[in-house]
């Protein structure tokens, strides 16, 4: 899967995530909302390959081979759910009220696209925060 994918669906769990707090802080009693961890299921095995373990493999040749195969997986991830972090954490402390996370959130969401349609490129976590 793409980074610029995985940041788009980090930041729709993110989203859907301030908007069940919002409507919980609305009203805490509210029983009508459903958390869908499938979101994060799903995700998790989109992103994550799969691998063929040989039989006669031993226990350290199934770590290193799995410790490999789904080590880039697990970096997209983290890469971006830490942008999208950084990005809301630079907004908050700057002090801008004028800028809610949504804002924020949509913004990340909207240059993900946008390096997503423009192809592969070395526009990292740091220029993309700025």
């Amino acid at each position: 899967m793409e980074q610029s994918e995985v940041v788009k669906r980090v930041v729709g769990i993110l989203t859907e995530a301030g908007e069940i707090r919002r409507l919980l802080e609305e009203n805490v009693d509210r029983d009508d909302l459903e958390t869908d961890p499938s979101v994060v299921t799903v995700l998790l095995n989109e992103t994550m390959p799969r691998i063929s373990v040989p039989e006669d493999a031993s226990i350290e040749e199934v770590a290193t081979l799995v410790g490999r195969e789904v080590g880039g997986a697990v970096e997209q991830l983290v890469g971006a759910f830490t942008l999208a972090f950084a990005m809301l954490a630079q907004v908050h402390d700057s002090g801008q009220t004028d800028v809610t996370s949504a804002d924020v959130l949509q913004d990340l969401a909207l240059r993900a696209e946008q390096i997503g349609s423009s192809g592969p490129d070395d526009t990292g976590p740091e220029e993309a925060g700025e």
